[in-house]
């Protein structure tokens, strides 16, 4: 089972595109086991598999890649060539070199421009022509793909020292701090991603056959489920677990897990743009919508399930995750075709 989930905002804003064209995006929620009854609670959530058919279903019905929101489109298959191409190559450097290549052979181009400095290397976000893009969608999943590509090929993450936007701060850009995981800047002059020179220089370490099995489910898998196994909230995710039903390790006993101080722990999920309650408070969260949208489970089991003794005290919590209460919630899940 996945416990990660995606904000309604993504979902809505991934399909801004096929609407503008007419398509039925009801028809393609309810096939990727998405009520839209759900969509109607502004702080809904869906599960990471749900919004990983969704990107594929959407994918394949417009026929787009851009998903309606690009200045032409991009025809279904033009990432997994672009990911044929770069899985020979020998560097970091050299990956995103010749992703570039490849993708300013269309016009107008639609790409991420590798600028390397004396100690750091920035992918910058290059966009000719018109887009569609209200809600950010398009630009966001291009920042995301590339980096998360680079990071599956080299099988460690590219940690980011900056991310920078050149629009003013979104409604949803809190989300932005569990997607890229570093300090955040807005009204930029361009929008690019920066990270240390070094991991220009890393092996790719995937082959064919591993490239092949990846490009079944890419990208739709990278925009919903980030590797985060090496980044410290990816490694305090994985040592809690997912039973809360026992005590939870203390920060204490994780940092020693961790090999670090609990002082040098703290600064780094600083750097990652979160903290310890918060990533407890939304594993909890993550595992209370997934227990709910299983119909065996009663809202008091799952109270329990989710490490609160008092049902009230979940509730109280689940309506300050998602601005309803459980049973709401389970309520709009309810007309999804999958339950």
């Amino acid at each position: 089972m996945s416990n990660l989930t995606v904000s309604r905002h993504f979902v809505q804003a991934a399909l801004v595109g096929a609407e503008a064209q007419g398509l039925d995006t009801r028809a393609m929620l309810r096939d990727a086991g998405i009520s839209p009854d759900l969509l109607r609670i502004e702080m809904a959530r869906v599960s990471s598999d749900q919004f990983s058919r969704l990107m594929q279903i959407l994918w394949n019905r417009t026929g787009d890649e851009f998903m309606g929101m690009g200045p032409r489109k991009a025809r279904t298959g033009t990432f997994a060539t672009m990911g044929a191409l770069v899985i020979d190559c020998p560097t970091l450097e050299a990956v995103y070199r010749r992703a570039y290549q490849f993708s300013r052979l269309f016009e107008p181009m639609v790409t991420m421009e590798l600028e390397v400095g004396e100690e750091t290397a920035r992918l910058v976000l290059r966009i000719e022509g018109d887009i569609f893009d209200p809600s950010f969608f398009l630009r966001e999943s291009i920042l995301v793909i590339w980096h998360r590509l680079g990071s599956w090929l080299i099988g460690q993450p590219v940690e980011l020292d900056c991310a920078e936007f050149d629009y003013s701060r979104p409604d949803h850009g809190d989300e932005y701090r569990h997607i890229f995981h570093c300090p955040l800047r807005f009204e930029a002059r361009e929008t690019a991603l920066t990270f240390d020179k070094r991991f220009l220089s890393a092996p790719v370490i995937r082959d064919q056959p591993e490239m092949h099995q990846f490009l079944k489910t890419s990208p739709a898998d990278l925009l919903s489920r980030p590797d985060e196994s090496n980044t410290w909230t990816g490694r305090i995710r994985a040592l809690i677990g997912r039973d809360f039903s026992r005590p939870l390790p203390d920060f204490e006993s994780i940092a020693a897990e961790l090999h670090t101080s609990p002082q040098t722990l703290r600064r780094r999920l600083k750097q990652e743009n979160t903290s310890f309650q918060e990533i407890k408070d939304l594993l909890r969260r993550d595992m209370a919508i997934y227990y709910l949208s299983r119909q065996e489970w009663a809202i008091n089991d799952i109270a329990a399930k989710v490490g609160f003794t008092e049902p009230s005290t979940f509730h109280r919590a689940f309506k300050k995750w998602t601005g309803v209460t459980p049973g709401a919630y389970r309520e709009g899940e309810r007309s999804s075709p999958d339950r």
